[in-house]
């Protein structure tokens, strides 16, 4: 038996239909699966590549505002971390500016919708890898079918026989082997690659999770400060309003204190227009004269010619106010017929 007999080729082309069917099969889903490995190996480098650029310039203290702005304007080609700052930004200033929102309502809002993003860039980060574990686990078992059909028609073929040589077993056994071993090949870089790829992803989830949380810290924290400013601003807006000119309330005009007694005392000097009468307090009557109450009203009554009281331990007194008004009145009537 010549050694190109046995050639890898020539093997595949030699085999039964069947056979070379399952070898076809395989091929494809070899073909698919390292299309997946190298498709899912740049994404999730350009991925990683992204999120350390944006969390380096997020970190870098760079206004949020500003930097909501530059995803915007590239807002087709924004990737992980970027479509989750963008989401959560956006919902935020929609909460805040459409009215005095509860804090707990806008920061629920907010988590959400980052929580919606996020699990949108999982979505996609975790796209064909059930294509390439399902060709991982299918593609042995396929291999195997066409290694147990072409061995199956290798005996048969032995079976018409009556003199069988290892040189006519070993060529069908051969061609059953080949489609073991492709299914080998499509499978074992597939489980691998897959595994290695579940392990990406949830770093990148884990990644995105822990970015949402420090977000959403970050923006509770300023709706925290934005509104203890405006409430600071309202209030010295308050203080510094003109105050409301009230009206005036009439002032309450009280009834007249009763005009208090006023001694009337004349003064006896002769002038040019006759004797002067003089009007005093009598609290300052008695302050000019030095005296004391009672001993004004004595002297007084000794004037008009009344008779004192019997003399007591404060000084003499005189028997009722009666009696001075009527000597004042009767001196008064003498003065007038005099004059």
């Amino acid at each position: 038996m010549q050694s190109g007999e046995l050639s890898f080729t020539h093997l595949i082309f030699n085999a039964s239909f069947l056979v070379q069917l399952v070898m076809l099969f395989l091929l494809i889903l070899s073909v698919v699966s390292w299309t997946i490995i190298i498709q899912r190996s740049n994404q999730y480098k350009i991925g990683r590549i992204k999120a350390d650029t944006f969390e380096d310039k997020f970190w870098s203290g760079i206004d949020l505002n500003n930097l909501y702005q530059e995803c915007i304007k590239r807002q087709q080609s924004l990737v992980g971390l970027e479509v989750i700052y963008t989401a959560g930004f956006k919902e935020f200033v929609r909460l805040v500016n459409s009215g005095p929102a509860d804090q707990e309502v806008v920061m629920d809002g907010t988590y959400r919708q980052m929580k919606v993003a996020e699990s949108r860039e999982v979505e996609s980060l975790e796209n064909h890898l059930t294509t390439l574990a399902t060709i991982g686990s299918i593609s042995p078992y396929i291999g195997l079918f066409g290694t147990v059909w072409g061995i199956m028609h290798a005996f048969v073929a032995l079976a018409a026989v009556k003199n069988a040589t290892l040189s006519m077993v070993a060529p069908p056994i051969a061609e059953a082997l080949i489609a073991t071993a492709m299914g080998l090949f499509a499978a074992i870089p597939a489980v691998m690659f897959y595994n290695r790829f579940v392990t990406k992803v949830e770093a990148l989830e884990n990644r995105y999770i822990n970015f949402m949380d420090e977000f959403a810290t970050i923006l509770n924290r300023r709706l925290v400060t934005v509104r203890s400013q405006l409430q600071r601003q309202q209030q010295a807006s308050h203080e510094n309003r003109e105050p409301v000119q009230e009206p005036v309330a009439q002032p309450h005009v009280s009834k007249p204190a009763p005009r208090q007694q006023v001694f009337r005392e004349q003064d006896m000097s002769q002038g040019q227009d006759g004797p002067r009468e003089t009007y005093h307090h009598p609290q300052q009557s008695l302050r000019s004269m030095n005296m004391q109450p009672n001993q004004a009203q004595n002297r007084m009554y000794q004037q008009d010619g009344a008779r004192p009281a019997p003399q007591q331990d404060d000084g003499p007194r005189y028997i009722t106010p009666g009696v001075a008004g009527d000597a004042y009145r009767r001196s008064q009537q003498q003065y007038r017929k005099e004059h």
